[in-house]
């Protein structure tokens, strides 16, 4: 796996991680506890310009609901997105526009 790009905003600190052709992972971490209106601040890596568009994006880290739900709508162009749950040790797909990779489906990865 190897890391194309390390940011951060107001709120959140962002790592891009290419896992293979296909996926990409995108991992955060919270600065402090949000609140919605960091909803409004908050800048996540964009697919397109970072040129990860074409991938299906897996999301690892620890942070409410809403924020999964907002990051999921802003991934919504992508290939697909993930949620990554360690006890399955993989990503759930939540969100799919291909079909090799169904609603449902873990993706699984070594590393």
């Amino acid at each position: 796996m190897n890391e194309i790009l390390k940011t951060e905003d107001e709120v959140v600190r962002w790592s891009v991680k290419k896992i293979n052709d296909d996926t990409t992972l995108i991992e955060f971490e919270l600065k402090r506890d949000l609140v919605p209106e960091d909803l409004k601040k908050i800048n996540p890596p964009d697919a397109v310009k970072n040129k990860f568009a074409n991938t299906f994006i897996v999301l690892s880290g620890r942070g409410p609901i809403w924020l999964y739900g907002f990051l999921i709508h802003f991934y919504h162009p992508t290939k697909g997105i993930g949620v990554f749950d360690p006890r399955l040790g993989g990503a759930v797909v939540v969100s799919s526009h291909s079909p090799n990779k169904k609603v449902g489906d873990v993706i699984k990865w070594e590393g």
